[in-house]
């Protein structure tokens, strides 16, 4: 069976504000630009049967910057939809809701924990014959991307809390003995090489 490797979008000004983003579509900010392209070196050498990506333009953009040629896009990887607390960072919502949590309550106007994940089960189970030919890449978002990572492993969509996800970093899915395991999480890409020489000359 092939992999899976996880890649989230660079960064926005909603994300880098700590703003709830699922369907407003912003684009990548010149920081996240700069961010999807340093993901390139890392992925250069991979050969992915598909390479899937959320249809919000931070994911596809990401997807470009990034060297990746998307074969196609899924609403089943879009975030998850936080209906009357898109745009609202958790410390405004806990000012109404104290104790909130994406995790277990879910949000109102949107997806709970259970509607989320059950569409990335849908998008997993589609996975299945393309994993049968070789590796697959996802382009997408924080939370959702959490919950797939929870789920791979057969964990509940709550899981995903215990799974911190940055921008701009890759996560492989895969097998050990049979089993799904997760390989790797939350791996940023490596800095360029002349900022490496810098570090290694003041030392």
């Amino acid at each position: 069976m092939g992999q899976i490797t996880l890649i989230r979008h660079g960064a926005t000004t909603w994300s880098t504000a700590r703003r709830h983003t699922s369907y407003t579509d912003l684009d990548l900010t010149p920081d996240g630009e700069r961010q999807a392209r340093s993901l390139r070196p890392a992925l250069a050498d991979e050969r992915f049967v598909a390479v899937v990506a959320s249809p919000r333009l931070r994911a596809v953009r990401t997807a470009d910057l990034a060297g990746l040629t998307s074969t196609d896009t899924d609403e089943d990887l879009a975030e998850w939809n936080y209906g009357d607390y898109e745009g609202r960072t958790t410390a405004e919502i806990h000012e109404d809701q104290p104790g909130w949590s994406v995790w277990t309550d879910g949000c109102p106007g949107g997806e709970s924990p259970s509607e989320i994940g059950g569409r990335v089960d849908r998008l997993l189970s589609r996975l299945h014959p393309l994993l049968d030919k070789g590796h697959v890449a996802l382009v997408g978002h924080a939370h959702s991307l959490r919950v797939l990572g929870a789920r791979w492993v057969g964990l509940p969509p709550s899981a995903g809390g215990l799974l911190r996800l940055d921008t701009a970093t890759l996560s492989l899915l895969g097998t050990e003995h049979g089993r799904r395991v997760i390989l790797r999480w939350n791996h940023p890409p490596a800095p360029p090489v002349d900022a490496v020489d810098a570090t290694t000359a003041r030392h």
